[in-house]
């Protein structure tokens, strides 16, 4: 696989998702699909109500079309690309109809937190017996170490809990204009790295494929947002991109590689843990990119800031390989 390759993967996943945007948010806007904003959230977060939501529908559909077309080109469509989708499409799905229920029938809560439990551990379990139709390790290694853990059956309840893990924090991360969108096109293209370095051309295609989708996205989600991505789009993501680091058998590299996602999350914890058992707060708002709003950052300075520690985070892994 060339640079040539990996450069166009993420130039037609860029373009599809930037035609797609310019079709899909008039649309959006059309049918009123608009954003509600939580009473509770930050009061400068008001004047977003309304904006189109589940924009999440762009870059899929980016993705979609994408991979399917590159790697058919390149000769590279596996059961891994297979999986990586079912991941993608399962994981928005479930998204897609929280966003729904919300936004068209006006049912604040969405789907509860037990019916986006048991979708996304349905998809788990199809993602993983489908690799299991053909030879799949299901080792666990430690990154940067030779030491590996078998699993065996185990490993399903480990593959569940990453990908339910990492689609709920990278949900809990989406909060400001372009911060998801931005980290996760870092991360991914840290990931489509290492799977170039493992020759893992299938899954890098993908991994090329949804930076430039991401890259593409951004444009009409960065500050002022035209669109948010929903859980449409956040479920989406977090789940393809744990499932990522299962396919190149660099788990726990994901916990480097998605800093951001792991920092947010635990804010919230801290958070509920310190107020349930004190009855005090350690942030003035969680998820953390809140606190930083409320201290008397700007939206602009919170995100450039978080883009630049998932990259250093995404690129420090990549230069301890290579070197």
């Amino acid at each position: 696989m060339t640079l040539v390759t990996t450069l166009t993967a993420i130039a037609v996943a860029f373009i599809i998702s930037v035609i797609l945007g310019f079709v899909i948010i008039p649309a959006l806007r059309r049918m009123k699909f608009g954003q509600s904003i939580r009473e509770e959230g930050p009061k400068t977060h008001q004047k977003k109500a309304g904006t189109p939501t589940m924009g999440g529908l762009i870059f899929i559909g980016s993705i979609i079309i994408s991979t399917l077309s590159l790697s058919y080109i390149y000769d590279v469509l596996t059961t891994q690309t297979i999986v990586l989708l079912l991941v993608l499409v399962g994981f928005g799905l479930i998204g897609f109809f929280d966003d729904f229920i919300i936004v068209v029938l006006k049912r604040n809560l969405g789907l509860t937190s037990i019916q986006k439990l048991i979708g996304q551990i349905v998809v788990a379990v199809a993602a993983f017996f489908l690799l299991k139709l053909g030879p799949f390790d299901t080792t666990v290694q430690i990154p940067f170490t030779e030491f590996k853990m078998e699993l065996g059956i185990f490993y399903v309840a480990f593959l569940i809990f990453w990908l339910v893990g990492f689609s709920n924090a990278v949900n809990l991360s989406d909060g400001l204009d372009g911060l998801v969108a931005g980290t996760s096109s870092i991360a991914f293209g840290a990931f489509g790295v290492h799977a170039l370095i493992y020759e893992q051309y299938d899954i890098a295609i993908f991994a090329f494929v949804v930076t430039g989708a991401m890259l593409g996205f951004l444009i009409f989600n960065v500050k002022p947002a035209k669109v948010f991505m929903g859980d449409t789009g956040s479920l989406a993501l977090g789940g393809a991109l744990a499932m990522l680091s299962v396919l190149i058998k660099q788990e726990f590299l994901l916990l480097v590689i998605g800093i951001v996602y792991v920092v947010e999350t635990l804010s919230v914890i801290i958070q509920v843990i310190s107020f349930k058992t004190t009855g005090k707060r350690v942030f003035k708002m969680s998820p953390i990119h809140h606190h930083f709003e409320l201290s008397g950052w700007s939206e602009w300075k919170i995100v450039i800031v978080f883009w630049g520690v998932a990259f250093l985070a995404a690129i420090l892994p990549v230069l301890m390989e290579v070197m």
